[in-house]
Protein backbone atom coordinates (compact mmCIF):
# COMPACT_ATOMS: atom_id res chain seq x y z
CA UNK A 1 0.00 0.00 0.00
CA UNK A 2 1.63 3.03 -1.27
CA UNK A 3 0.97 6.48 0.26
CA UNK A 4 0.30 9.29 -2.40
CA UNK A 5 2.37 12.46 -2.26
CA UNK A 6 0.25 14.51 -4.77
CA UNK A 7 -3.24 15.35 -5.19
CA UNK A 8 -5.19 12.62 -7.08
CA UNK A 9 -8.84 12.50 -7.18
CA UNK A 10 -10.87 15.39 -7.98
CA UNK A 11 -14.40 15.40 -6.43
CA UNK A 12 -17.52 17.19 -7.98
CA UNK A 13 -20.48 18.15 -5.76
CA UNK A 14 -23.24 20.52 -7.50
CA UNK A 15 -24.75 23.11 -5.13
CA UNK A 16 -28.31 22.64 -4.14
CA UNK A 17 -28.75 20.59 -7.59
CA UNK A 18 -32.42 20.27 -7.73
CA UNK A 19 -33.57 23.31 -6.62
CA UNK A 20 -30.62 24.82 -9.51
CA UNK A 21 -31.61 23.06 -12.37
CA UNK A 22 -34.99 24.15 -11.98
CA UNK A 23 -33.38 28.19 -11.42
CA UNK A 24 -31.52 27.17 -14.46
CA UNK A 25 -34.28 25.67 -16.51
CA UNK A 26 -37.04 28.44 -16.11
CA UNK A 27 -35.56 31.96 -17.22
CA UNK A 28 -38.42 33.15 -14.77
CA UNK A 29 -36.83 31.67 -12.25
CA UNK A 30 -33.20 32.94 -12.20
CA UNK A 31 -31.61 35.19 -9.29
CA UNK A 32 -34.63 33.92 -7.06
CA UNK A 33 -34.80 31.49 -4.24
CA UNK A 34 -36.19 27.93 -4.87
CA UNK A 35 -37.29 24.80 -3.29
CA UNK A 36 -38.37 21.53 -4.97
CA UNK A 37 -41.38 19.02 -3.47
CA UNK A 38 -42.12 15.73 -4.28
CA UNK A 39 -45.75 16.80 -5.55
CA UNK A 40 -48.05 19.54 -6.07
CA UNK A 41 -51.84 20.67 -5.63
CA UNK A 42 -50.94 20.06 -1.48
CA UNK A 43 -49.81 21.82 1.56
CA UNK A 44 -49.40 18.60 3.19
CA UNK A 45 -46.06 18.27 2.18
CA UNK A 46 -42.52 19.33 2.71
CA UNK A 47 -39.52 20.72 0.96
CA UNK A 48 -36.80 18.20 -0.78
CA UNK A 49 -34.26 20.25 -1.90
CA UNK A 50 -33.53 24.21 -2.22
CA UNK A 51 -31.12 25.93 -4.28
CA UNK A 52 -28.16 28.21 -2.41
CA UNK A 53 -30.60 31.13 -2.13
CA UNK A 54 -33.47 29.59 -0.56
CA UNK A 55 -31.10 28.08 1.79
CA UNK A 56 -29.83 31.64 2.77
CA UNK A 57 -33.29 31.61 4.54
CA UNK A 58 -33.18 28.46 6.21
CA UNK A 59 -35.18 26.59 4.19
CA UNK A 60 -33.79 22.73 3.90
CA UNK A 61 -35.01 19.08 3.18
CA UNK A 62 -37.93 18.55 5.32
CA UNK A 63 -39.06 22.61 5.69
CA UNK A 64 -42.92 22.52 5.49
CA UNK A 65 -44.87 24.09 3.41
CA UNK A 66 -45.98 26.73 5.77
CA UNK A 67 -42.99 27.95 7.38
CA UNK A 68 -40.92 27.73 4.08
CA UNK A 69 -43.24 30.63 3.07
CA UNK A 70 -43.06 32.05 6.53
CA UNK A 71 -38.98 32.15 6.04
CA UNK A 72 -39.55 33.19 2.69
CA UNK A 73 -42.37 34.51 1.41
CA UNK A 74 -40.66 35.26 -1.98
CA UNK A 75 -39.81 31.35 -2.12
CA UNK A 76 -41.06 29.24 -5.53
CA UNK A 77 -42.10 25.87 -4.66
CA UNK A 78 -41.88 23.62 -8.26
CA UNK A 79 -43.23 20.15 -8.05
CA UNK A 80 -40.41 17.67 -8.83
CA UNK A 81 -39.10 16.51 -12.13
CA UNK A 82 -36.93 13.43 -12.07
CA UNK A 83 -36.80 13.28 -16.13
CA UNK A 84 -35.27 16.66 -16.06
CA UNK A 85 -32.96 16.16 -13.38
CA UNK A 86 -31.62 13.17 -15.49
CA UNK A 87 -31.16 15.03 -18.51
CA UNK A 88 -29.28 17.50 -16.64
CA UNK A 89 -27.19 14.97 -14.88
CA UNK A 90 -26.25 13.07 -18.71
CA UNK A 91 -25.31 16.58 -19.92
CA UNK A 92 -23.27 17.49 -16.94
CA UNK A 93 -21.26 14.39 -17.81
CA UNK A 94 -20.83 15.01 -20.59
CA UNK A 95 -19.59 18.65 -19.83
CA UNK A 96 -16.98 17.66 -17.55
CA UNK A 97 -15.51 14.78 -19.82
CA UNK A 98 -14.54 18.22 -22.32
CA UNK A 99 -11.59 18.54 -19.38
CA UNK A 100 -11.42 15.32 -17.67
CA UNK A 101 -12.48 11.67 -17.55
CA UNK A 102 -15.21 10.89 -15.05
CA UNK A 103 -13.50 7.77 -12.64
CA UNK A 104 -17.13 7.50 -10.60
CA UNK A 105 -20.72 8.38 -10.32
CA UNK A 106 -21.68 8.46 -6.53
CA UNK A 107 -24.62 10.02 -6.91
CA UNK A 108 -26.69 12.39 -9.73
CA UNK A 109 -25.31 15.22 -8.12
CA UNK A 110 -21.79 14.11 -7.53
CA UNK A 111 -18.74 12.40 -9.17
CA UNK A 112 -15.20 11.78 -8.85
CA UNK A 113 -12.12 12.70 -11.66
CA UNK A 114 -8.70 11.12 -11.15
CA UNK A 115 -5.96 13.85 -12.72
CA UNK A 116 -3.20 12.82 -14.44
CA UNK A 117 -0.15 14.08 -14.43
CA UNK A 118 -0.27 16.79 -16.60
CA UNK A 119 -3.58 17.69 -14.39
CA UNK A 120 -1.36 18.03 -10.89
CA UNK A 121 0.46 20.68 -12.42
CA UNK A 122 -2.30 23.18 -12.44
CA UNK A 123 -5.26 22.06 -10.46
CA UNK A 124 -6.42 25.36 -10.05
CA UNK A 125 -6.98 25.64 -13.51
CA UNK A 126 -8.46 22.63 -14.40
CA UNK A 127 -10.68 23.66 -11.94
CA UNK A 128 -11.75 26.75 -13.50
CA UNK A 129 -11.89 24.91 -16.96
CA UNK A 130 -14.42 22.92 -15.55
CA UNK A 131 -16.33 25.57 -14.33
CA UNK A 132 -16.45 27.75 -17.32
CA UNK A 133 -17.48 24.29 -19.04
CA UNK A 134 -20.36 23.68 -17.12
CA UNK A 135 -21.30 27.46 -17.47
CA UNK A 136 -20.96 27.28 -21.35
CA UNK A 137 -23.13 24.11 -21.29
CA UNK A 138 -25.49 24.13 -19.08
CA UNK A 139 -25.39 27.57 -17.43
CA UNK A 140 -24.43 30.02 -14.82
CA UNK A 141 -26.78 28.97 -12.18
CA UNK A 142 -26.05 25.07 -11.70
CA UNK A 143 -22.41 25.80 -9.81
CA UNK A 144 -20.65 23.05 -8.62
CA UNK A 145 -18.00 22.80 -5.91
CA UNK A 146 -14.77 21.23 -6.14
CA UNK A 147 -12.58 19.35 -3.48
CA UNK A 148 -9.18 17.99 -4.73
CA UNK A 149 -7.17 15.29 -2.47
CA UNK A 150 -4.76 12.42 -2.70
CA UNK A 151 -7.89 10.44 -1.86
CA UNK A 152 -11.54 9.94 -2.68
CA UNK A 153 -12.67 10.60 1.00
CA UNK A 154 -10.00 13.62 0.95
CA UNK A 155 -11.20 14.82 -1.97
CA UNK A 156 -15.28 14.75 -1.49
CA UNK A 157 -14.20 16.02 2.26
CA UNK A 158 -12.75 18.86 0.55
CA UNK A 159 -15.76 19.64 -1.67
CA UNK A 160 -17.29 20.43 1.21
CA UNK A 161 -15.30 23.18 3.14
CA UNK A 162 -15.77 26.31 0.79
CA UNK A 163 -19.21 26.03 -0.89
CA UNK A 164 -20.60 27.23 -3.05
CA UNK A 165 -19.36 27.66 -6.24
CA UNK A 166 -15.84 26.57 -4.01
CA UNK A 167 -12.60 25.20 -4.84
CA UNK A 168 -10.37 23.43 -1.91
CA UNK A 169 -7.16 21.70 -2.43
CA UNK A 170 -6.12 19.51 0.49
CA UNK A 171 -2.19 18.70 -0.30
CA UNK A 172 -0.48 15.55 1.29
CA UNK A 173 2.08 18.02 2.49
CA UNK A 174 -0.50 20.22 4.17
CA UNK A 175 -2.06 17.69 6.26
CA UNK A 176 -3.55 17.29 8.94
CA UNK A 177 -3.43 21.10 8.99
CA UNK A 178 -6.58 21.85 7.18
CA UNK A 179 -8.67 19.12 8.60
CA UNK A 180 -8.27 20.48 12.12
CA UNK A 181 -10.78 22.60 12.16
CA UNK A 182 -13.61 20.36 11.15
CA UNK A 183 -15.96 18.62 13.40
CA UNK A 184 -15.99 14.74 13.57
CA UNK A 185 -18.96 14.55 11.10
CA UNK A 186 -17.68 17.24 8.47
CA UNK A 187 -15.64 13.63 7.52
CA UNK A 188 -17.66 12.10 5.34
CA UNK A 189 -19.49 8.81 6.44
CA UNK A 190 -18.91 9.53 10.02
CA UNK A 191 -22.49 9.50 10.93
CA UNK A 192 -24.10 10.50 14.50
CA UNK A 193 -23.48 6.70 15.40
CA UNK A 194 -20.38 6.73 14.60
CA UNK A 195 -19.15 9.95 16.21
CA UNK A 196 -20.49 8.45 19.42
CA UNK A 197 -18.51 5.19 18.94
CA UNK A 198 -15.68 7.77 18.90
CA UNK A 199 -16.62 9.71 21.64
CA UNK A 200 -16.81 6.63 23.63
CA UNK A 201 -13.27 6.03 22.27
CA UNK A 202 -12.35 9.35 23.83
CA UNK A 203 -11.94 10.87 20.75
CA UNK A 204 -13.71 14.23 20.31
CA UNK A 205 -11.83 16.02 17.53
CA UNK A 206 -10.70 15.62 14.25
CA UNK A 207 -6.80 15.81 15.70
CA UNK A 208 -7.59 12.64 17.30
CA UNK A 209 -9.21 10.98 15.04
CA UNK A 210 -5.54 12.09 13.06
CA UNK A 211 -3.97 10.34 15.94
CA UNK A 212 -5.44 7.14 16.38
CA UNK A 213 -4.40 3.76 14.45
CA UNK A 214 -6.01 1.94 11.54
CA UNK A 215 -6.39 -1.22 14.04
CA UNK A 216 -8.00 1.16 16.65
CA UNK A 217 -10.37 2.84 14.02
CA UNK A 218 -11.15 -1.15 12.50
CA UNK A 219 -12.12 -2.26 16.39
CA UNK A 220 -13.91 1.22 17.27
CA UNK A 221 -15.83 0.47 13.62
CA UNK A 222 -16.06 -2.97 14.30
CA UNK A 223 -15.00 -4.21 10.65
CA UNK A 224 -12.15 -3.28 8.39
CA UNK A 225 -14.17 0.11 7.10
CA UNK A 226 -12.58 1.85 10.02
CA UNK A 227 -8.83 0.72 9.26
CA UNK A 228 -9.95 1.63 5.35
CA UNK A 229 -10.76 5.16 7.05
CA UNK A 230 -7.91 6.15 8.37
CA UNK A 231 -5.83 5.05 5.56
CA UNK A 232 -7.81 7.17 3.21
CA UNK A 233 -7.52 10.44 5.99
CA UNK A 234 -3.65 10.18 5.76
CA UNK A 235 -3.90 9.94 2.41
CA UNK A 236 -3.61 6.40 1.02
CA UNK A 237 -5.35 5.50 -2.09
CA UNK A 238 -7.68 2.06 -0.35
CA UNK A 239 -9.92 0.91 -2.61
CA UNK A 240 -12.82 -0.77 -0.96
CA UNK A 241 -14.51 -4.32 -1.87
CA UNK A 242 -17.10 -4.15 -4.85
CA UNK A 243 -20.17 -3.52 -2.68
CA UNK A 244 -22.72 -6.30 -3.55
CA UNK A 245 -26.81 -6.28 -4.94
CA UNK A 246 -28.88 -7.04 -1.42
CA UNK A 247 -32.02 -5.38 -2.49
CA UNK A 248 -34.15 -3.84 -5.01
CA UNK A 249 -36.86 -1.08 -3.31
CA UNK A 250 -38.72 2.17 -4.21
CA UNK A 251 -40.77 4.28 -1.67
CA UNK A 252 -42.86 7.21 -2.15
CA UNK A 253 -44.55 9.55 0.20
CA UNK A 254 -48.67 9.79 -0.79
CA UNK A 255 -50.21 12.58 -1.76
CA UNK A 256 -53.14 13.23 0.86
CA UNK A 257 -56.01 11.32 -1.20
CA UNK A 258 -53.76 8.58 -1.27
CA UNK A 259 -53.30 7.89 2.04
CA UNK A 260 -56.47 5.50 2.92
CA UNK A 261 -55.71 1.51 2.62
CA UNK A 262 -57.68 1.19 -0.46
CA UNK A 263 -55.89 3.78 -2.45
CA UNK A 264 -52.53 3.10 -0.94
CA UNK A 265 -52.34 -0.53 -1.99
CA UNK A 266 -52.46 0.83 -6.22
CA UNK A 267 -48.87 2.20 -5.37
CA UNK A 268 -47.58 -0.22 -3.46
CA UNK A 269 -48.09 -2.78 -6.71
CA UNK A 270 -46.89 0.02 -9.31
CA UNK A 271 -43.71 0.14 -6.87
CA UNK A 272 -43.10 -3.19 -6.52
CA UNK A 273 -43.82 -4.48 -9.78
CA UNK A 274 -41.16 -1.36 -10.78
CA UNK A 275 -38.72 -3.14 -8.54
CA UNK A 276 -39.21 -6.62 -10.02
CA UNK A 277 -38.38 -5.07 -13.28
CA UNK A 278 -35.23 -3.90 -12.23
CA UNK A 279 -34.27 -6.68 -10.96
CA UNK A 280 -35.48 -8.49 -13.71
CA UNK A 281 -32.81 -6.44 -16.22
CA UNK A 282 -30.01 -6.92 -13.58
CA UNK A 283 -30.71 -10.50 -14.40
CA UNK A 284 -31.52 -11.32 -10.18
CA UNK A 285 -34.95 -13.76 -8.78
CA UNK A 286 -35.67 -12.81 -4.81
CA UNK A 287 -36.32 -15.13 -2.45
CA UNK A 288 -38.11 -12.84 0.30
CA UNK A 289 -40.91 -9.54 -0.32
CA UNK A 290 -41.41 -7.07 2.10
CA UNK A 291 -43.66 -4.20 2.72
CA UNK A 292 -43.61 -1.22 5.16
CA UNK A 293 -46.15 1.41 5.93
CA UNK A 294 -45.93 4.24 7.81
CA UNK A 295 -48.57 4.92 10.07
CA UNK A 296 -49.25 7.52 12.63
CA UNK A 297 -47.59 7.32 14.99
CA UNK A 298 -46.12 3.95 14.26
CA UNK A 299 -44.72 2.14 10.99
CA UNK A 300 -46.64 -1.48 10.49
CA UNK A 301 -44.14 -4.25 7.92
CA UNK A 302 -44.49 -7.83 7.09
CA UNK A 303 -42.20 -10.24 4.74
CA UNK A 304 -42.90 -13.31 2.84
CA UNK A 305 -40.75 -16.00 1.72
CA UNK A 306 -41.13 -17.37 -1.80
CA UNK A 307 -39.24 -19.74 -3.56
CA UNK A 308 -36.33 -18.16 -5.80
CA UNK A 309 -38.48 -16.26 -8.49
CA UNK A 310 -38.63 -12.78 -10.51
CA UNK A 311 -42.30 -12.94 -12.05
CA UNK A 312 -44.72 -10.45 -11.21
CA UNK A 313 -47.66 -12.15 -10.34
CA UNK A 314 -45.80 -14.73 -7.19
CA UNK A 315 -44.39 -11.16 -6.00
CA UNK A 316 -47.81 -9.47 -6.59
CA UNK A 317 -49.61 -12.13 -4.66
CA UNK A 318 -47.59 -12.02 -1.77
CA UNK A 319 -48.24 -8.25 -1.79
CA UNK A 320 -51.60 -9.04 -1.67
CA UNK A 321 -50.93 -11.43 1.22
CA UNK A 322 -49.32 -8.93 3.46
CA UNK A 323 -51.73 -6.03 2.71
CA UNK A 324 -54.74 -8.08 4.07
CA UNK A 325 -52.53 -8.81 7.20
CA UNK A 326 -51.81 -5.17 7.26
CA UNK A 327 -55.41 -4.53 7.11
CA UNK A 328 -56.80 -7.01 9.79
CA UNK A 329 -53.78 -5.49 12.75
CA UNK A 330 -54.69 -1.16 11.70
CA UNK A 331 -57.89 0.35 12.50
CA UNK A 332 -59.84 0.83 9.58
CA UNK A 333 -59.10 4.92 9.64
CA UNK A 334 -55.56 4.89 9.56
CA UNK A 335 -53.66 6.58 7.21
CA UNK A 336 -50.48 5.84 5.63
CA UNK A 337 -48.76 9.17 4.65
CA UNK A 338 -45.82 6.74 2.50
CA UNK A 339 -44.81 3.36 1.86
CA UNK A 340 -41.86 0.95 1.36
CA UNK A 341 -42.03 -1.88 -0.58
CA UNK A 342 -38.08 -4.25 -1.51
CA UNK A 343 -37.62 -7.49 -2.74
CA UNK A 344 -34.31 -8.58 -1.23
CA UNK A 345 -32.07 -12.36 -0.60
CA UNK A 346 -31.36 -11.76 -4.01
CA UNK A 347 -29.45 -14.62 -6.34
CA UNK A 348 -28.07 -14.19 -10.27
CA UNK A 349 -30.67 -15.91 -12.19
CA UNK A 350 -28.36 -17.64 -13.90
CA UNK A 351 -26.09 -19.47 -11.40
CA UNK A 352 -29.18 -20.41 -9.59
CA UNK A 353 -29.02 -24.26 -8.81
CA UNK A 354 -31.80 -26.17 -7.65
CA UNK A 355 -32.66 -28.38 -5.02
CA UNK A 356 -32.95 -31.84 -6.63
CA UNK A 357 -35.02 -32.77 -3.59
CA UNK A 358 -37.74 -29.54 -4.75
CA UNK A 359 -37.63 -29.14 -8.17
CA UNK A 360 -38.06 -26.04 -9.72
CA UNK A 361 -42.23 -25.75 -9.78
CA UNK A 362 -43.45 -25.75 -13.77
CA UNK A 363 -45.93 -23.29 -12.92
CA UNK A 364 -43.51 -20.28 -11.65
CA UNK A 365 -41.46 -21.11 -14.86
CA UNK A 366 -44.70 -20.39 -16.86
CA UNK A 367 -45.00 -17.00 -14.90
CA UNK A 368 -41.40 -16.06 -15.31
CA UNK A 369 -41.88 -16.25 -19.34
CA UNK A 370 -45.17 -14.65 -18.94
CA UNK A 371 -43.51 -11.73 -17.45
CA UNK A 372 -40.62 -11.55 -19.46
CA UNK A 373 -42.86 -11.43 -22.49
CA UNK A 374 -44.67 -8.58 -20.89
CA UNK A 375 -41.44 -6.93 -20.39
CA UNK A 376 -40.15 -7.08 -23.90
CA UNK A 377 -44.02 -6.08 -25.24
CA UNK A 378 -43.76 -2.73 -22.48
CA UNK A 379 -39.89 -2.11 -23.60
CA UNK A 380 -40.93 -2.34 -27.27
CA UNK A 381 -43.08 0.59 -26.91
CA UNK A 382 -41.39 2.05 -24.37
CA UNK A 383 -44.22 2.59 -21.91
CA UNK A 384 -46.19 0.45 -20.07
CA UNK A 385 -48.67 -1.31 -22.26
CA UNK A 386 -49.35 -4.42 -20.25
CA UNK A 387 -49.64 -5.30 -16.91
CA UNK A 388 -51.29 -7.77 -14.65
CA UNK A 389 -53.68 -5.99 -12.79
CA UNK A 390 -54.47 -2.23 -12.64
CA UNK A 391 -51.83 0.43 -13.14
CA UNK A 392 -53.01 3.20 -10.79
CA UNK A 393 -50.11 5.25 -10.82
CA UNK A 394 -50.63 8.45 -7.73
CA UNK A 395 -50.80 12.18 -8.23
CA UNK A 396 -47.11 13.65 -9.11
CA UNK A 397 -45.91 11.15 -11.53
CA UNK A 398 -42.63 9.28 -11.42
CA UNK A 399 -43.04 6.33 -9.08
CA UNK A 400 -40.28 3.80 -9.18
CA UNK A 401 -38.35 6.77 -10.94
CA UNK A 402 -37.75 9.49 -9.08
CA UNK A 403 -34.64 10.49 -7.86
CA UNK A 404 -32.68 8.95 -4.98
CA UNK A 405 -29.88 11.05 -3.98
CA UNK A 406 -27.65 7.45 -4.42
CA UNK A 407 -29.75 5.97 -6.96
CA UNK A 408 -29.53 7.43 -10.74
CA UNK A 409 -32.95 6.29 -12.99
CA UNK A 410 -32.91 4.85 -15.77
CA UNK A 411 -35.02 5.58 -18.32
CA UNK A 412 -36.88 2.58 -18.08
CA UNK A 413 -38.08 3.43 -14.62
CA UNK A 414 -40.08 6.05 -15.64
CA UNK A 415 -42.56 3.78 -17.69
Amino acid sequence: MQKETDITYAYIDFDGFFGSVEEQHNPALHGRPVAVLPFAETTSTCVIAANYKAKAFGIKTGTSIPDAYKLCPDITLIPQDPRRYLDYHLRIKKAITKSIPIFSVGSIDEVTCKLDRSDKKNPEALAAKIKEDLRQEIGCFVTCTIGMGPSRLLAKTASDMNKPNGLTILRPQDLPGPLLNLELDDIPYIAKGYVRRLNKAGIWTVRGLWNTSPKQLRAIWGNVEGERMWYQLHGYDVVGEPTKRRMFGHGRVLPPDWRHMDKAVHAARLLLVKAARRMRREGYVARKVGLSLKTSPTRWSDEEILPYVDDDHTILAALTTMWQKAEQSLPASVKVPNLYVYLHELHPKGSLQHDIFTPSDPQHDKWSKLTHAIDHLNEKYQKTSVSLGPWLEPPGGYAGGKIAFTRIPDEKDFW
